[in-house]
């Protein structure tokens, strides 16, 4: 393949970003991973966005994925609790740096695109799909279908307020999901109570299975608030599976079996759905984000006919 067989994908995570060039497939090249610098502003991750999406010398179209609620008519970046961002006008801002159009969507709603792929062919139609990293999204599959809401908000189940008067949230309230179930969160009360630096949720996991009692009271407090999102959340769209991705999902076993038994535990009357690892764990971000890219590209494409018209 040349590079025109080829469009920009690009993922903004919490913790890091990746880019790749993405095929028609949506199948992955040269995937890239930086850190995102979340510590230092919107504006320094902007930069960095722009400083690794140059390095592919995109042609054509890039396709841009962001956490947070985004506006895809204006290309607005709308609220971003774990980036810090609100009312970011993104898409105007890649296109002035690299000089091409940019598509831009959420990354939830990207990687359960990519999810309804899978699962359709297993007949899973009807699902939540939820991603705990840095923060917590969702995105709601209905009929095989990504459910968007009226307003694009629908499957933000990192912003369910689960505990009354808990702590603050980046959106602005407090108690939410994301503040005691998000990796980040995690880590950064690990790291307050064992007095230590340089903790990442992937060390609480591991202190988990070593047996350290501080790691085991944070790690069940944070799948105690988990399981009260989901359990909600059955009770009222009666998913088929919840299927979880982002880097707390590979904790495995230590994630999913507590998990499990901390819905069943909370559940009565309701259908426990089943809970499932996301298939596409690590490139579904830019996956997804190249596609859009792609579907961009050909709707504003004329279609040639055989005689070349």
């Amino acid at each position: 393949m040349t590079n025109a067989d080829y469009v920009l994908g690009l993922d903004v995570g919490g913790t890091e970003m990746k880019a790749a060039l993405v095929d028609r497939d949506g199948q992955v090249q040269n995937l890239v991973r930086r850190p995102t610098p979340r510590s230092e502003g919107p504006d320094a991750i902007v930069e960095a966005m722009c400083k690794l999406a140059t390095e592919f010398r995109p042609q054509g179209i890039a396709g841009i994925v962001v956490p947070g609620v985004v506006d895809r008519e204006t290309g607005t970046a709308v609220l971003s609790a774990n980036l810090g961002w609100r009312d970011l006008p993104i898409k105007s801002l890649l296109e002035e740096h690299l000089h091409v159009p940019v598509a831009l969507g959420h990354d939830v709603t990207a990687a359960a695109t990519m999810e309804v792929r899978f699962r359709a062919s297993k007949g899973i139609r009807n699902f939540l799909y939820i991603a705990i990293g840095s923060g917590i999204g969702g995105a709601v599959v209905m009929n095989g279908e990504v459910y968007r809401g009226e307003h694009e908000k629908a499957g933000e189940v990192g912003h369910i307020a689960i505990r009354n008067g808990g702590l603050p949230c980046g959106c602005g309230n407090r108690g939410c999901l994301e503040t005691l179930g998000s990796a980040s969160s995690i880590a950064k009360r690990y790291a307050e109570v064992a007095g230590v630096t340089d903790v990442t949720a992937k060390d609480v996991a591991h202190r988990v299975r070593e047996g350290d009692e501080i790691a085991r009271w944070i790690w069940f407090e944070a799948i105690d608030a988990i399981a009260d999102a989901l359990v909600i959340y059955t009770s009222v769209f009666d998913p088929e599976v919840v299927v979880i991705g982002g880097g707390l999902s590979l904790a495995k076993d230590i994630l999913f079996l507590p998990l499990r038994a901390a819905i069943k535990a909370r559940t009565t009357f309701q259908t426990i759905p089943r809970l499932l690892p996301a298939y596409f764990p690590e490139s579904a971000g830019c996956s997804a984000a190249g596609l859009m890219a792609w579907s961009a590209l050909d709707a504003v494409t004329p279609i040639r006919n055989s005689a070349g018209s």
